[in-house]
This record gives structure tokens, C-alpha cells and sequence, in this order.
């Protein structure tokens, strides 16, 4: 996890050059190897680790206690994958969604919601998403590429010096929680996901603990086995359906893995520490609402350690879906409360900026009438 990969190197004029390393994807043992690799004393690695995962920083010249000899080496050697602000837009209820530029010019946006008790930051994995659920508005967008860890991180880093100004606070790590609920499918981009988690977990970087940390599948069944082994934190399921058919037609996930096939997997998914499987169940009207669809859900969750956040559905324009009214949402959380399943409303943030679950997709709501503009280019 996290070693040091190298490409093969490219000759020029009988010289032979070897790629840029993007520093901020390695773990602290990544980092260690790099750094012996370039005949630097391995130390460097732990001060290099703090300056990019406790301090976030985004260039070699703020690693003031390197140095200029060596961080000008660096500039040729390696490289620093980060993410740029485009766009911040601030919702009524608190929540901020940030536009992020990657390097070579996509957009992905981060959804953060300050409460009482936590600060929360969703994040994204993938430039769109390969997944195509008919509900979200992600979806329209196909999957562009995969995002780097050095990509995954940046956004905490970023949300992290933007709270910091703009709340007054000197903690270098304002954020508590995460959740990978924004832009794409973390088990389609597993490998980079758990390199990602694991530079957020360690104790020389940012130190989130496991607990506060979960990350949201579709249900690629094969994936979720791996997720459960080679990392410690929550998982959520997004079901959206009580039976084969329904999902089918609103899921094509489904069509490979059945619900049984994904019943399965969450049963064998270790509980301990707290990991309790979460079922995301986005409520649409006429589609997935009726008493029916939720005796179908309480029977399929009636020996899961489980808990269902019920979400009315956030509507996107064009896609032909509706939301669920909430007297019909309270019925539904009734009846699951009545089979004994733990169920709640989740409360949806950032609708009026279109930062709410489901509407990710690089697109502005601006003030001339609610038009939608999408930024993200062609692939």
C-alpha cells in the first residue's frame, strides 16, 4: 500500500530521464524509499510527510526548514498533485460547495457542512462516474478519470485552510468527519481510495479516526469484501430499491449483482468497532415509496446490524424523477420503525446550490431563473 511505483524512464539524446514522482500519493513508507532512492537521508521523508498531510501545504518552498538546495532539487525530481478553488458557493443552511480544478483542467466538487457537533466534508473520488444511476445527476456526466490519493486528500487539505480562515480558527484540522459520497464510486477506484484513507488516518498526517470516516458503494460486490479486509472504516450501501426490478431499471449495478448478491456481502462485513453498515435509501416518488417497497426493506435488513438514512430525493431537471413528500416519508420510516430497523430522515443540505445528494456535477445554480450550466468540458 503506497509504495513508491516508478514508470519506466524516457530517454532524450542518449540521456536517460526519469519521471516526475507525485509526492503527495505516497504513504510516509513511499516517501522513505523515494527519498533513499535520491541519496537523501530517510528523515526527510517524516518532514516532507508533515509538511504535505499535517500542514497541507501545495509547494516545496513553504517547506521552510529544507533546504533551498534540496527543495530546488525537488522541483525536478518529484512533483506536488493538488487542486485548485474555482468555484465556492454558499447555500442558505450553511452548507459550502467548492469547485476544485485538478491539474490538467477537470472539475470535482466538495460538499461541507458545518453543525453544532462536527464539521463534515463529502469528497470526491472520480472525475464523474462510470455507474450510471438513471437519479443522479453525476451520473449524466460518464467517468472521466480516476483521481489520484495525492487528488482525494487535497480536498480535505483545502477545505481545511478555507474553515480555518473563514471561521477564525487555529486548528491546522478544523474538519472531523468525511464522507465519500461526492462525485464517482470509491470501490471503482479502490486502490487510490485506500491510499487515500490511509494518508488521512496516520497519525503524521491529518489523524482522522477510523469512526468518523465512511465511505459509499454502489454495491460492487466483489469490492466490498476487499474494503472490509484492507481497511477499518464505515461503510454505507446505496440501495435506493426493495426489490430486483425496481433497482434494475434505476441501478444498472444491479443487473450484474443482484440484491442477494449484495445482502450477501454486507452480511459478512465485520461489525466490530463500530462498522455498522449503513443503507442509503433515496426516496422517489411512485418509484421506491409505496408501504410495499418498505415491508420489502424491513424484510431484506431483519438480521443485518444495519441503519437506513432515508433521503427524499433531491431533484435533478431532466432526469424525470420526484421527490417523495414528507408525510409519505414519515409512513415509511414508521413502518421500518415498526419491524424493529433503525431508521431516520436525513436531512438534505446545499439543495439551492445544488450541493445536496445526487446533484454533483459541476454545475452553477446562478440567479437568472435557477439555469444550469455544466462546466466540465468533454472527456
Amino acid at each position: 500500500m503506497g509504495r513508491l511505483k516508478v514508470k519506466p524512464s524516457v530517454t532524450y539524446c542518449g540521456a536517460v530521464q526519469q519521471p516526475a514522482v507525485d509526492l503527495a500519493s505516497l504513504t510516509l513508507e513511499g516517501l522513505t524509499t523515494f527519498f533513499t532512492s535520491i541519496g537523501e537521508k530517510p528523515f526527510r521523508a517524516k518532514q516532507v510527510y508533515t509538511w504535505l498531510h499535517q500542514r497541507g501545504v501545495t509547494s516545496f518552498d513553504e517547506m521552510t526548514d529544507l533546504s533551498k538546495a534540496l527543495r530546488e532539487r525537488l522541483k525536478t525530481t518529484a512533483l506536488l498533485r493538488s487542486v485548485t478553488k474555482d468555484l465556492e458557493q454558499r447555500s442558505i443552511d450553511g452548507t459550502i460547495k467548492y469547485r476544485f480544478q485538478t491539474h490538467d483542467g477537470r472539475m470535482i466538487e466538495s460538499v461541507y457542512m458545518p453543525s453544532p457537533d462536527r464539521k463534515t466534508l463529502c469528497v470526491s473520488t472520480q472525475v464523474g462516474c462510470a455507474m450510471g444511476c438513471k437519479f443522479c445527476a453525476t451520473a449524466t456526466l460518464g467517468l472521466v478519470r480516476q483521481l489520484a490519493p495525492s487528488e482525494i486528500v487535497a480536498q480535505v487539505h483545502a477545505v481545511n485552510r478555507e474553515v480555518r480562515r473563514n471561521e477564525g480558527l487555529e486548528t491546522l484540522r478544523p474538519i472531523t468527519n468525511l464522507v465519500f459520497m461526492g462525485m464517482g464510486e470509491p470501490l471503482h477506484n479502490f486502490e487510490n481510495v485506500k491510499t487515500a484513507l490511509t494518508l488521512l488516518e496516520s497519525e503524521e498526517g491529518p489523524n482522522f479516526s477510523a469512526r468518523h470516516i465512511t465511505v459509499s458503494t454502489v454495491g460492487l460486490v466483489p469490492m466490498i469484501e476487499r474494503f472490509a479486509t484492507e481497511t477499518d472504516v464505515k461503510l454505507a450501501i446505496s440501495l435506493n430499491a426493495s426489490n430486483d426490478e425496481t433497482r434494475d431499471r434505476i441501478m444498472p449495478v444491479n443487473k450484474k449483482w443482484k440484491i442477494a448478491d449484495l445482502m450477501d456481502a454486507v452480511k459478512r462485513f465485520p461489525a466490530r468497532y463500530g462498522r455498522r453498515v449503513t443503507f442509503e435509501y433515496v426516496l422517489m416518488s411512485g418509484v421506491n415509496d409505496t408501504d410495499d417497497d418498505a415491508h420489502r426493506l424491513a424484510a431484506l435488513l431483519k438480521d443485518v446490524p444495519a441503519k437506513v438514512n432515508l433521503i427524499q430525493y433531491n431533484e435533478n431537471p431532466g432526469l424525470g424523477f420526484g421527490s417523495t413528500g414528507d408525510n409519505r416519508a414519515e409512513q415509511f420510516k414508521k413502518i421500518l420503525e415498526a419491524a424493529e430497523v433503525a431508521a431516520f430522515i436525513r436531512a438534505n443540505r446545499g439543495r439551492d446550490i445544488a450541493a445536496a445528494c445526487g446533484q454533483l456535477a459541476n454545475v452553477d445554480k446562478r440567479s437568472d431563473g435557477g439555469k444550469l450550466e455544466n462546466d466540465l468540458g468533454s472527456a
